[in-house]
């Protein structure tokens, strides 16, 4: 199972599978637009590698490393 913390190159893509955990962090990267099915875009990573920007649903999201190891993902 890939993760969105597995992603390396910028450009790369992936289809998101599932946000593990029933915790407020899972409601709130739901809440965030990290739903089953979403396209999800690396787009960098911050000087020190921590946090990583994502672009979803036409918007940027920029999250830590242990918010995105909770999201699965299959590249496409």
């Amino acid at each position: 199972m890939n993760t969105l913390n597995d992603l390396r190159t910028t450009g790369q893509r992936g289809r998101i599978t599932d946000v593990t955990g029933d915790d407020a962090v899972a409601v709130r990267l739901m809440e965030m637009g990290l739903t089953e099915d979403a396209e999800i875009e690396l787009i960098g990573f911050a000087p020190l590698g921590d946090p990583i920007e994502f672009l979803v649903r036409g918007y940027r999201l920029s999250l830590r490393k242990a918010e995105a190891s909770r999201v699965a993902i299959e590249l496409i």
